[in-house]
């Protein structure tokens, strides 16, 4: 499959009411996550999750919110500060090939966007040096655009990163899986 992001105005196609009725964050993350946990979303978007992970993990945790895009990421600002969890909330620009993320965090998660990665296997090596040992990371795929063999060869480079299967939840359209650090 060609690398392609998906352009930060078609955000608003997925982040809206109906998303909400879908997929709700301590449903989908609270198995997961816990209060005063540092958690990073990586692909945040406009920040559907980073905003109720931030919720989750109370004022004693953080949640960084990760994004190629600035446009996702000052739209999330802006929802963030308007839900009451802005100062839970630190933002970060990536490079398409280059997270830059040097914090350890103990959860984290890549919705709809590992398939949009150029280089899935240096993200996911990436991915396992910022999480602490025993760290989790959840996976969700669209069912619409990855077939379970493009699944399968993303979980077979995760296992060659140092990530092992652990968990896998079911999540409304996705393909979805937790993956611990070795």
């Amino acid at each position: 499959m060609a690398y392609q992001v998906c352009p930060w105005w078609h955000a608003y196609w997925f982040d809206n009411a109906m998303r909400r009725l879908l997929y709700r964050t301590d449903s989908v993350f609270g198995p997961y996550v816990t209060p005063g946990m540092s958690v990073m979303d990586v692909g945040c978007g406009m920040g559907f999750n980073a905003i109720g992970l931030a919720k989750i993990v109370g004022d004693e945790g953080c949640v960084i919110a990760v994004d190629l895009q600035p446009q996702m990421l000052e739209v999330l600002r802006k929802r963030a500060a308007r839900a009451g969890v802005g100062h839970r909330i630190r933002t970060h620009q990536c490079e398409s090939d280059f997270l830059g993320v040097h914090d350890a965090v103990d959860f984290a998660v890549a919705f709809w966007m590992v398939h949009e990665v150029p280089d899935p296997r240096g993200f996911l090596q990436q991915m396992r040096s910022c999480l602490v040992a025993n760290g989790k990371f959840l996976i969700a795929e669209p069912r619409f655009h990855v077939s379970p063999k493009m699944f399968q060869d993303m979980l077979a480079t995760a296992g060659g990163a140092g990530l092992e299967v652990c968990d896998e939840p079911h999540i409304r359209l996705s393909r979805a899986v937790v993956l611990r650090r070795e």
